[in-house]
């Protein structure tokens, strides 16, 4: 998915979490139902545990986002890193609330809101601030997403973006205008 060309933080900050949650799917994608459970040990996590992590984080950080404390007290973190969910579907659904409390909350912001003050843990934040520290969050646990379908789905791999040793290549593509940056 290539990414526009824009001057507002706002929309750049839609742009890029759609892009994590894009590959994060990509990645989810090349895994059997059975290897988002899959944990290497037992102080890691599996996918589907981020999963579960990240869609609770999500609901807690952004919904009533103006208005109230990003840590809700209804929400269980701890509870968060156990029993993920048993199917792709019901992960998936997890995941698909998660993000539309994300847009939803950042859909009607103007740039006047910008400047305006959350707070997190009773921690102060500009509304500028509060969606950089969850992009980073959000782009963390991507990350690991993405390295746990890679290792777990090695042998049938397709690379999320350039693929090793074709950076030549596709950087020629995209010289021609055949590629698209993803």
């Amino acid at each position: 998915m290539a990414l526009q060309f824009t001057t507002s933080y706002l929309e750049d900050s839609l742009a890029v979490f759609r892009q994590y949650k894009s590959l994060a799917e990509r990645a989810m994608a090349q895994v059997t139902d059975e290897q988002l459970l899959v944990a290497a040990n037992q102080e890691s996590n599996s996918i589907a545990t981020i999963v579960k992590h990240m869609a609770g984080n999500m609901r807690s950080r952004w919904t009533d986002f103006l208005t109230t404390d990003g840590e809700k007290p209804g929400r269980n973190r701890d509870s968060e890193f156990v029993d993920p969910a048993a199917t792709r579907a019901e992960l998936m659904v997890e995941w698909e609330a998660g993000w539309a409390c994300v847009f939803q909350a950042l859909a009607p912001l103007t740039d006047a809101d910008l400047s305006r003050t959350v707070t997190i843990r009773g921690e102060a934040h500009s509304v500028m601030m509060a969606i950089n520290r969850q992009m980073a969050h959000y782009a963390c646990h991507t990350g690991q997403i993405v390295l746990l379908a890679k290792q777990l789905g090695h042998e049938n791999w397709h690379a999320l973006t350039v693929p090793r040793n074709r950076s030549a290549e596709f950087n020629q593509r995209v010289a021609m205008g055949e590629a698209s940056q993803r």
